[in-house]
């Protein structure tokens, strides 16, 4: 059973990395280590709050803000993991990183999965062909 103080290790690409040191630097951490926190120091909202809303108003277009993009911060959690699956990471990898289980990986991501199909047949084409090709040797 998960508890508050669980964590676990997440690797991540070095351009991410190099984000949360820039971020870690400027901000600090919380008192109880936390690298991300809210205005007045406690914790972030998953249903966002003032601050995320005027982000969103400062970053996004008129028609995007008025729209669910991003409209919690879980959002780009949701955004993450599904750049993840279209990027090619395997679900396994992707769903260890998430902290999920394949089946709930599945279950949420399917839309992500549904687009990625296109790609999928055409590396498996390639494969395909690259063995004809072998053959013909």
């Amino acid at each position: 059973m998960a508890t508050s103080k669980a964590t676990r290790p997440v690797p991540i690409p070095p351009v991410l990395v190099r984000l949360v040191r820039e971020h870690h630097k400027e901000f600090g951490t919380a008192d109880d280590g936390r690298l991300f926190r809210a205005a007045q120091g406690g914790h972030l909202l998953s249903k966002g709050g003032k601050i995320w809303k005027a982000a969103r108003r400062a970053v996004l277009t008129e028609a995007e803000a008025a729209s669910p993009l991003a409209d919690v911060p879980y959002s780009m959690r949701h955004a993450g993991v599904s750049l993840w699956l279209e990027s090619g990471v395997s679900p396994a990898e992707l769903a260890r990183r998430a902290g999920h289980s394949i089946a709930v990986l599945f279950r949420f991501y399917a839309k992500a999965l549904h687009r990625s199909q296109t790609r999928a047949n055409q590396q498996i084409q390639q494969a395909l062909d690259a063995i004809d090709e072998h053959d013909d040797e």
